[in-house]
């Protein structure tokens, strides 16, 4: 079955533009969805990782490894010409072990010949991808420690049973979760370069639109695909297009001293705040094609940046979003 098409997605207009965002610059630091089920969080990211062109690994290299990553990492790139694969998408199951995750001891090939060789994780398969994690609330701290570690770094180091492994692993992580089964600690959560608020569509239109499409999809994937066919093309082309000009976009002072003021207004933790809202305007920038960060592209991404790293306020109980959007009134008055 093909695909739900990314643009044939109904409303979530946040979440699709943080996860574009994302693909443009995966040094944004990852995107956190909060939201009711079936809202379709799963749906968007596979959606959005099918639609991005092949890239180009070394074809015997276990990791997917691009070029210049075989000549960082020699001792574990494989040889071969370079052959087009798709983009990785890999679902990190919440049963998942450490050894699962990061990589261990080829135990098969241990006993069969004695050869002490590196069995790879899941982390490699989703190097240049996505890794996605549903509930990721639910998942083990360790391993939500692990994970952002390497997300951060772009490496994995395994030092275990006598092995000592360090291959690339450059990902988009993307969690997703029930805010009711649980809350992702603030420590953990703040490590995301995005946090998105998805809610069920209240609106009738939206709801019978949304049946229609699914009823579509289901009686003929692959038409429905066809007919999302252009529309998808038209998005991939921002893409490619937006992560070309990331580099010669430019962000004004002025710009930069309206993100300083927007962080201290609402009272955000560190600085990663502000190094995010920065990253993130100047990729939605690339986007929409423009040559400068403006205080329009500021405002559009400052909730998504921002409200996961909000202080609770004991006598402001409103929620991060609209405390955010009253700083925005203030700031940019």
């Amino acid at each position: 079955m093909a695909r739900f098409p990314f643009s044939a997605i109904v409303g979530q207009d946040e979440m699709k533009q943080a996860l574009l965002i994302a693909a443009v610059d995966p040094a944004i630091g990852g995107v956190m969805v909060f939201g009711d089920r079936g809202t379709g969080k799963s749906t968007a990211a596979r959606a959005l990782a099918s639609l991005l062109p092949p890239i180009s690994a070394i074809q015997d290299c276990p990791y997917g490894c691009s070029k210049d990553d075989q000549a960082r990492y020699p001792d574990v790139c494989g040889t071969g010409p370079l052959r087009k694969r798709p983009v990785p998408f890999v679902d990190l199951p919440l049963g998942a072990t450490e050894d699962r995750v990061l990589g261990a001891l080829d135990l098969e090939r241990a006993l069969r010949s004695g050869e002490k060789a590196f069995e790879p994780g899941l982390l490699a398969k989703a190097h240049r991808g996505f890794l996605y994690i549903d509930e990721i609330n639910l998942l083990e701290d360790h391993l939500v420690d692990l994970l952002l570690d390497v997300a951060a770094s772009g490496e994995n180091v395994v030092e275990r049973e006598g092995l000592s492994v360090r291959h690339p692993a450059k990902f988009v992580l993307i969690g997703s979760g029930n805010p009711e089964e649980g809350e992702l600690r603030p420590q953990l959560l703040d490590r995301f370069g995005l946090s998105v608020e998805v809610r069920t569509p209240g609106d009738i239109e939206s709801r019978v639109e949304i049946m229609r499409r699914c009823a579509a999809q289901e009686a003929d994937s692959q038409g429905f695909a066809d007919d999302w066919a252009d529309e998808d093309a038209k998005v991939l082309r921002r893409v490619d297009r937006g992560r070309k000009r990331l580099v010669s976009v430019t962000i004004p002072d002025a710009v930069l001293h309206k993100a300083a003021e927007l962080c201290m207004a609402v009272g955000a933790d560190g600085l990663r705040g502000e190094l995010t809202l920065m990253r993130a305007a100047k990729a939605l920038a690339a986007l929409e094609g423009a040559k400068t960060v403006g205080q329009a592209h500021l405002v559009a991404v400052a909730p998504s940046a921002l409200r996961h790293r909000l202080r609770r306020d004991v006598l402001d109980e409103t929620g991060s979003t609209a405390r955010i959007e009253r700083a925005l009134d203030e700031v940019f008055a």
